[in-house]
């Protein structure tokens, strides 16, 4: 009887000490392909190898049916929704770029700041504009400051939004120095390993971000950061943020299809197989909890469109605000009222709205009246009466969601699908991304490695989820903004 008694006891004791001390994935790896469509999973997949994507979709769980929840689906919202949960209403990340108290920024401009490792201006970055908390924040906080978090990619608001506000490190690649530098918010100098990496990586030409060895750039200094900061190595959970921004500019430049594409595609797959066995080597297969997605997806080329007979055109977005202009000059008098349309947002001029002594609201109506008698516009309102809009709920959630007043501009407009806001020559071979239809907003996830169980979800999930589902696999509190929900199938 005494000994099933202590035997009780020291299995309670047991118990109450694994609860207190959850199992955790040593490092967290997350991979963002820059502009990658959901179907880019299987539309290569016969040439793709057997130790990269493949290996993505065999080994990990993947979550098929998962969409962006806001619009404009662009670099900078993508990539700090991954990692924030939540979406531009919250985060303030509004764009690109946008306008912060009537000023143009960038979304990681910081003229506070100084560039590390080159005389030049590309580090003069920061994530001061970023209002809301990371998945790298957060392991912060809850690991004392302990665990390591380092992004790294070439486009700066791709390694500096996913990092977050406590990162160690992020690195970017600056085009006019040839090579990766950072920012005096993380740092005074650069570590002297990767001073020597640098030498080793010079490369000057303007549309490096075009080629393939831009692909292999960024991973040979993901892979460097492995090791020189032994991530994944001290028993406290670490993570390392890789953006590969390559894709993107390929897409921009040569569209979704054709020989430049498939070179990328090529190149990121043999890059993907080396960073998994570095991976491996490091921490151990199965050791390290990994997610590859993507920022947005990106539409096929009008010139791809146009020779199958598909709905395609472009929407001249100079042409209207000049028609804008012109309307609002004759009713309210001589002034410049429209800024800029960017991303199917109409920016208007406050200050000479004041100065005119007109009503805001009366002249975003005026606008967005005379942007539904385009024939090339779906919808356009007022972003102070998208909740009383007849527009579908699906977009007019998504523009709600993508909405932070004083960033977002005045009026969100929906142009046909298949069309690009701006207009284009016949010979234009390129393309973009930025709106709420399926080819920009549907993209790949998939998780790999600690703890997740193979398979495939096809319930709709959104890109705010992998935060909450990241965090919880750590046992930690998700980012203060978040709003995604556990994706509990990819959970072991």
């Amino acid at each position: 009887m005494i000994r099933r008694l202590m035997t009780a006891v020291a299995l309670a004791a047991t118990l109450t000490v694994s609860a207190q001390a959850p199992e955790r994935p040593p490092l967290v790896v997350g991979v963002i392909v820059d502009q990658m469509r959901w179907d880019y999973m299987y539309y290569y997949y016969d040439e793709y190898g057997e130790g990269g994507i493949r290996r993505l979709l065999s080994e990990g769980h993947s979550c098929a049916n998962t969409m962006i929840n806001y619009v404009p689906t662009v670099t900078a919202i993508g990539h700090s929704s991954v990692y924030t949960g939540s979406v531009p209403a919250f985060t303030g990340i509004a764009g690109n770029d946008f306008f912060v108290n009537d000023k143009s920024t960038s979304s990681v401009r910081d003229t506070t700041m100084l560039t590390v490792g080159a005389n030049t201006k590309g580090g003069r970055r920061s994530p001061h504009l970023l209002l809301a908390t990371t998945i790298g924040d957060q392991m912060k906080t809850a690991f004392d400051y302990r665990s390591k978090v380092v992004g790294v990619a070439l486009k700066d608001r791709a390694a500096i939004l996913p990092a977050g506000h406590c990162a160690d490190a992020a690195y970017w690649w600056d085009t006019e120095s040839g090579h990766f530098v950072t920012s005096s918010y993380y740092m005074d100098k650069l570590p002297a390993w990767m001073e020597t990496f640098n030498k080793a990586h010079i490369d000057k030409r303007k549309n490096f971000y075009e080629t393939p060895e831009g692909v292999t750039a960024t991973i040979d200094l993901a892979i460097e950061v492995l090791h020189r900061e032994q991530m994944g190595k001290d028993g406290v959970p670490d993570l390392l943020a890789v953006s590969v921004s390559c894709t993107d500019a390929v897409g921009h430049a040569y569209g979704t299809r054709g020989k430049e594409n498939h070179d990328i595609y090529m190149r990121l797959d043999q890059e993907l197989t080396r960073l998994f066995a570095a991976l491996d080597e490091q921490v151990g297969k199965g050791n390290y909890l990994l997610f590859l997605t993507a920022d947005h997806g990106g539409m096929h080329s009008p010139k791809h469109l146009r020779e199958h007979k598909l709905p395609t055109g472009g929407w001249d977005n100079r042409e209207m605000k000049k028609q804008l202009n012109d309307m609002l000059m004759k009713r309210y008098g001589a002034a410049n009222w429209v800024r800029v349309i960017m991303d199917n947002r109409v920016y208007l001029e406050r200050e000479a709205i004041k100065a005119q002594g007109v009503s805001l609201s009366e002249v975003r109506e005026a606008v967005a009246q005379r942007l539904r008698e385009d024939d090339q516009v779906l919808f356009a309102c007022d972003y102070d009466k998208i909740g009383s809009s007849g527009i579908p709920p699906i977009l007019k959630e998504r523009i709600m969601n993508g909405y932070f007043s004083h960033r977002s501009g005045d009026v969100y407009v929906a142009v046909r699908s298949g069309h690009l806001s701006w207009k284009f020559g016949d010979d234009y071979i390129g393309t973009s991304h930025g709106a709420w239809n399926p080819y920009d907003s549907h993209i790949p996830l998939v998780f790999m490695g600690w703890h997740v169980g193979k398979g495939e979800t096809m319930r709709e999930t959104h890109i705010t989820d992998i935060a909450a589902t990241v965090c919880a696999m750590l046992h930690i509190e998700r980012p203060d903004c978040c709003i995604g929900e556990v994706i509990g199938e990819v959970i072991e």
